[in-house]
């Protein structure tokens, strides 16, 4: 007997650029960039201290979810530890986390790397490995489709 497939969730076609959430590190409308030529997500992280909690790997970082916001300290689990190659194509050792990612009414976790982003346009890049299996299309043309007006 073949195991019944989960259904497909209803294709979400988002904008080159999109406004999302990570709850569980307590960040909203995340200006990010949707770059599916990046294969792993990253998000603008300053002051990146790893530390110990009871036993396990930890890290705390501080975060500015827009221009206009106060920085923030987030404290998570570290997930990993990967070679990632930055906008130069320079392989970089990495801490990556793991959080979910919300967009509209859909969530999901995701792997993202800590890194300093701040000569960037964007907080936040969504890589395609984030995107991959929840039916979604990248609009190249257009920006923030998933948001609401209003």
């Amino acid at each position: 007997m073949k195991n019944p497939k989960k259904p497909k969730p209803d294709l979400m076609v988002i904008g080159w650029t999109e406004y999302l959430d990570l709850p569980e590190l307590g960040l909203r409308q995340i200006k990010a960039k949707i770059d599916t030529g990046a294969r792993t997500s990253a998000l603008h992280a300053t002051n990146i201290e790893p530390f110990d909690r009871d036993g396990k790997e930890w890290v705390r970082f501080q975060v500015q979810p827009d221009s206009n916001a106060a920085e923030v300290w987030v404290e998570t689990p570290i997930y990993d530890r990967r070679e990632i190659k930055n906008t130069s194509g320079i392989a970089e050792e990495r801490i990556v986390i793991r959080t979910d990612l919300k967009l509209i009414d859909r969530s999901w976790p995701i792997s993202v790397s800590l890194t300093d982003r701040s000569n960037m346009r964007f907080e936040m890049i969504v890589g395609r490995t984030a995107l991959k299996h929840h039916n979604i299309a990248v609009h190249t043309r257009r920006a923030t489709l998933t948001r609401k007006n209003g």
